[in-house]
């Protein structure tokens, strides 16, 4: 109900002003959106004309009206707040009624005066003293002390009694109350109805605003034309006739009680004597002067046209040039700038010269109308400052704004492409640059010259995989370079900060690309020698450990004791000797193929000065290992020759020695045996005597040492077999 009255309320006291202008509203939140009925409204409540609405049915031209109502009503002193043409265009029914009220508040209750309180209070005041006299009524605000109507009949017949007969009223029936003052009002006092019986009597506390609204329309339809009527009057009396007004005071003053009839009579009839031949007189100054004031008006409209119509030809002629101009400085600050100043233009400085058109064609059509209706020739302005004069330089003016206009947007759009471009230009760039840092330095660097073959083979993967990303960012680069060619061909204004930098990014491009295959021949390059390097200290390994093993083990086997008793085994062993000699023509060959497998590496070290390269991962041996223990083969053969030939010239020694020794034993063996049967046969005494046997076994004896020579020589021989260690005697 809050929301309701004040709805209902506010739309009637504007379809109250509205309708002097034949013309109303029906919803306000909508009526008031174009801004047309707003500024009507404002023009028949304050008597002042508005600046010409914009008639345009675009978003922008209600905007426009509605910025025209709101700057004449803050030109009246009022400050508005929070309340903006936006709103009032959309139609935000809370701001519309914001805004009626602050109007109200303006025209109609501020200017309400009593005992020097103003506005609310002077109006409460007014209802106060009104209404004292008379029963059940209380006047203490704007809305619980109207709820039963008594205040309102109260009002009305105070000033009209004529009208409503208060004494049949009651405070029990507000219904009827309050029906009885609405329908009084607005069919003898022309008060609208502006507020609904059950809306107030149902509304434990009715809107404040709402009943000040219609309360002021009561006063100003008493109090406010009453004070009019009774001023103008008395102040056209007093003007003109100042000494009846003295004579009828001075009567006015006399303490007759009752003036003689006759006296009076004589006297006003002294009042029409005067009164009508004075109005003949001023009938006849009247239209002499009516004659001249049309005239000089004439002559105002025609000098105020001839100054209007210059003053805007004049601006119309300094604009054009600005409007035709499309020259900018090539950057979207500067044509933002210029769409700044356009809309400064249309929205500061273009409507003071609509209005000025528009005021111009008024004064035109106004002038012509009262020289028609005077009889007097049509005006004809000067040339060049024709109406039509006006309006086709009016016409080609709107021409060039909508041309400017569409070319300032172009231009923007363009530009904002330009911008955008410029950026994604300046982002990629960024990335790019961001993405090169360091590079040059990496693929100059000669860390793989340090490095083991393992280690080649990580750098060389890692290029490979630089390789791959930089490949990648070829088309990247394209773009940057693709992107720079179109702010070109845009004309960009900054177009050489960009090429500078496209070319630098290009340039260093190449160079990248120059490096990158000059480090993959040199990683190549490298993994090659060291590749032959290992294969090298590869083949080494495999050849030398199994050579290194023969080598020792011939070298123990030539350093080797042995024991031999015959000449059939040093004469194996000198055989085994003559063999193993066969083979060292080929040990000489296979030492010296080691050994060049070595000298190949230190040549290649030497020549790409490769660090550690001489270094065998695969084997602990080195050549002087081998060449060492080779030398000492080659000395340790003769030696063993000679060694072998000793014993064998010892082993011939000793085989000489036996066969003296075995051929004089087989002579002294059975020697000893027939003698030692001899003697047996003998000492048996088989046969003879024992004399024969004595001198036999004398013979015997005899013989043994005549024998006794071959005995020792035998014993000699074996002497020499026992000191040549001679065991085995066969």
């Amino acid at each position: 109900n809050k929301s309701v009255l004040p709805l209902q309320t506010f739309t009637a006291w504007c379809n109250s002003h509205l309708r002097k202008a034949g013309t109303a509203i029906e919803n306000i939140d909508e009526d008031f959106r174009n801004g047309l009925k707003l500024m009507l409204l404002l023009e028949v409540i304050s008597g002042e004309t508005l600046p010409k609405p914009d008639r345009g049915k675009m978003r922008f031209h209600k905007i426009a009206n509605v910025n025209k109502a709101l700057d004449f009503i803050e030109r009246k002193g009022v400050k508005l707040v929070s309340i903006g043409a936006e709103e009032i265009v959309d139609g935000n029914l809370k701001m519309t009624l914001g805004m009626i009220w602050t109007i109200i508040l303006r025209f109609a209750i501020q200017d309400i005066s009593v005992e020097e309180m103003t506005a609310k209070e002077g109006l409460l005041l007014w209802c106060q003293r009104k209404t004292a006299p008379y029963k059940n009524v209380n006047v203490q605000n704007f809305h619980l002390s109207f709820k039963d109507g008594l205040a309102f009949c109260a009002l009305i017949h105070r000033h009209r009694p004529d009208l409503i007969d208060y004494h049949k009223l009651s405070k029990d029936n507000p219904l009827e109350n309050l029906n009885t003052a609405f329908d009084v009002a607005e069919k003898y006092l022309d008060i609208p109805r502006m507020l609904d019986p059950d809306d107030l009597i149902n509304t434990p506390k009715p809107d404040e605003r709402a009943i000040m609204t219609y309360v002021s329309c009561y006063y100003h339809a008493f109090q406010g034309a009453q004070q009019v009527t009774c001023a103008g009057r008395l102040t056209h009396v007093v003007m003109s006739y100042p000494s009846l007004i003295l004579n009828l005071y001075i009567l006015y003053l006399t303490n007759t009680a009752m003036p003689d009839e006759r006296a009076v009579m004589t006297y006003v009839s002294s009042y029409y004597h005067c009164f009508s031949g004075a109005q003949k007189a001023e009938t006849a100054a009247n239209r002499i002067c009516k004659v001249l004031k049309v005239n000089q008006e004439n002559e105002r409209l025609m000098e105020e046209y001839e100054r209007l119509a210059s003053d805007l030809l004049e601006w119309i002629r300094r604009t054009m040039p600005w409007l035709n101009s499309r020259q900018t400085d090539n950057s979207l600050a500067g044509v933002q700038k210029k769409l700044e100043e356009y809309r400064t233009y249309r929205r500061k400085h273009k409507p003071p010269r609509v209005e000025q058109k528009a005021k111009l064609e008024t004064n035109f059509n106004t002038l012509q109308t009262k020289l028609r209706l005077s009889n007097r020739p049509a005006y004809m302005p000067t040339e060049g400052k024709m109406v039509s004069d006006i309006a086709n330089a009016w016409k080609g003016l709107e021409g060039s704004e909508k041309s400017f206009e569409e070319w300032l947007l172009s231009e923007m759009m363009r530009l904002e492409r330009l911008e955008h471009l410029a950026q994604k230009f300046k982002h990629k760039a960024d990335i790019h640059e961001d993405w090169t840092r360091g590079k040059e330095e990496m693929l100059q660097s000669q860390d793989f010259r340090q490095c083991k073959l393992n280690e080649l083979k990580a750098l060389k993967k890692k290029h490979e995989a630089f390789e791959s990303d930089l490949a990648a960012h070829q088309d990247r680069v394209e773009q940057i370079a693709a992107i720079a060619q179109e702010l070109n061909t845009l004309e960009y204004h900054d177009s050489v900060s960009v090429n500078a930098r496209c070319q630098r990014i290009c340039d260093q491009w190449d160079r990248l690309g120059g490096l990158t295959q000059r480090r993959r021949a040199a990683l190549d390059e490298a993994e090659r020698i060291l590749e032959k390097i290992d294969i090298l200290h590869l083949e080494f390994a495999k050849r030398a450990a199994p050579f290194n093993n023969w080598l020792d083990g011939t070298r123990e086997d030539l350093v080797d004791m042995f024991i031999v008793h015959t000449m059939e085994e040093i004469q194996g062993l000198i055989d085994a000797h003559n063999q193993f000699k066969a083979t060292l023509g080929e040990a000489d060959k296979e030492y010296n193929s080691i050994v060049s497998l070595v000298r190949e590496v230190e040549s290649t070290v030497q020549k790409y000065q490769v660090p550690g390269g001489l270094e065998n991962p695969y084997t602990t041996l080195t050549a002087n290992d081998l060449t060492k223990k080779w030398t000492d083969v080659r000395q340790l053969v003769p030696q063993r020759d000679q060694t072998l030939q000793n014993e064998l010239r010892k082993q011939q020694n000793n085989e000489m020695v036996r066969r003296q020794f075995a051929e004089k034993a087989n002579q002294v063996g059975p020697w000893i045996e027939r003698q030692m049967d001899a003697v047996t046969a003998i000492g048996m005494g088989i046969q003879g005597s024992l004399e024969d046997q004595l001198h036999r076994l004398k013979e015997y004896e005899q013989a043994v040492y005549a024998y006794k020579p071959h005995i020792e020589e035998l014993e000699k021989i074996h002497q020499a077999v026992q000191e040549g260690m001679i065991f085995e005697n066969r």
